[in-house]
């Protein structure tokens, strides 16, 4: 594979961290995307037990919903591309639901028209996740989302829009469609728009001014949201691209180290990182490479920690006390951190129900056909949750032996989960593509 990499950098510089509540789940699977958590959650509840509150949206999506103080924000989109429901792309728009988190009242809701062409509702990638598959950022004063085509846009806290950025309206030769979520690294919001222009960009997250572009032919097929990890007291912004993995400066955006990846022609799974260890798990080929951040150029010869045979197609792995785990399909695999050997393996019940829309992935059978369940694991007070397509949430014990806590069941709701959960302050968030759940004891 081609190593060529072209840059066009502009002006930059380093700015602060900003601080969120340290009770927030503020960005795609929470601190760094780590989608783990030392606060609790419920581990049992059903449609009638434990759930403190429920919504119906405006729209579907897969994004993630976020916390942020007291409220809940989530994307959907409407208007098209809709199971059941007649439309034309022209109607296609964006929603951006502010949410009250005590009692699930909507406090406002932005609506954005999409901008065109936008990739169409069909073939094998747009209608198994539609056009609301990115979740939300926020630095504790202003929101951020990124909706493929139309931009990233920020709003402050009462739904008032900051900034619109146009990053690229170029579609992939698969049409499958946009799904990274935006990051916050320091006070650059930084987006993987492979989709839209094959690069990687860093927004000044006040003005939305662009502060970095980094482009590079090798980013096209990558779904895969960034994350931080730190190499010798420096910050590195890491990211999973097909065949290899890249590590950038945060400061200007330039390629500061690459390394080999997964074997995958695509990339879905996001990385995971812990401390100066990066963790990248493939697709259904099956493979997965640990690699320690920092150095120069090529460092296949030096960083490589190991290559296995951890797999998880779409969803993204999460890393625990020295354990890996990865739900592929609705098989639940355990892995050694160390060397990515096979701890234990276990098929989790897949449940009933059925999807009104989930296009080509949309069915459900044995763990959901093979690998076509969208969320990820996340884990919460040494416990880890398993959303299922079909509504069924698995809850195990992180430790390393296999030990089913409980199954809640939400099937009824038919509409499908694919959203990853949040939690926050002992509260459990759930989105299908109908609605919106709290779940508190």
């Amino acid at each position: 594979m081609s190593r060529t990499f072209c840059f066009q950098v502009g002006f930059c510089f380093l700015l602060l961290i900003s601080a969120a509540s340290a009770e927030d789940w503020n960005r795609f699977r929470g601190a760094n995307g780590s989608g783990v958590t030392s606060d609790a959650a419920p581990t049992e509840w059903s449609a009638t037990k434990n759930v403190a509150w429920s919504i119906n949206l405006p729209g579907r999506g897969v994004s993630s919903p976020i916390i942020v103080g007291d409220k809940v924000f989530v994307t959907c989109y409407s208007g098209y591309g809709i199971p059941g429901e007649d439309g034309q792309i022209e109607d296609l728009k964006r929603h951006l639901v502010c949410v009250n988190r005590s009692n699930g009242t909507v406090l406002w809701t932005a609506t954005i028209p999409a901008e065109l062409p936008e990739d169409p509702y069909s073939g094998a990638g747009v209608p198994s996740h539609g056009y609301a598959s990115h979740t939300p950022t926020s630095d504790g004063e202003r929101v951020y989302v990124f909706f493929g085509k139309s931009g990233a846009l920020a709003f402050d806290l009462e739904g008032n829009k900051l900034w619109q950025t146009n990053l690229g309206k170029e579609s992939g030769r698969m049409r499958w469609g946009s799904a990274a979520s935006p990051i916050l690294v320091n006070e650059l919001l930084v987006v993987n728009a492979s989709e839209e222009s094959e690069a990687l960009v860093g927004l000044n997250a006040k003005t939305g001014e662009e502060v970095w572009r980094a482009e590079a032919a090798g980013m096209a097929g990558t779904w895969s949201t960034p994350a931080v990890a730190t190499a010798n007291g420096e910050q590195e912004i890491v990211l999973a691209v097909p065949y290899e993995v890249w590590g950038f400066n945060p400061v200007n955006g330039k390629l500061k180290w690459y390394a080999p990846g997964t074997e995958d022609q695509t990339m879905s799974a996001s990385v995971i990182t812990d401390g100066d260890v990066v963790y990248a798990m493939g697709g259904r080929g099956g493979n997965s490479i640990a690699v320690r951040a920092g150095g120069k150029g090529d460092v296949a010869a030096t960083n490589v920690v190991w290559e296995g045979s951890a797999s998880g197609r779409f969803a993204s792995p999460v890393a625990f006390d020295g354990r890996i785990f990865v739900n592929n399909g609705g098989v639940l695999t355990c892995y050694d951190a160390k060397d990515g050997e096979r701890i234990y393996q276990e098929r989790l019940e897949a449940g009933g129900g059925g999807n009104e829309g989930g296009g080509r992935e949309g069915g459900f059978g044995r763990g959901g056909r093979g690998g076509s369940d969208y969320a990820s694991p996340i884990i919460a007070n040494g416990k880890l949750y398993i959303t299922l397509k079909s509504g069924l949430i698995h809850v195990v014990d992180a430790g390393p032996e296999f030990k089913l806590i409980s199954s809640n069941d939400l099937s009824a709701d038919k509409s499908g989960f694919d959203g990853t959960p949040a939690v926050s302050n002992g509260q459990l968030f759930l989105r299908s593509h109908a609605k919106l759940y709290c779940i508190a004891e």
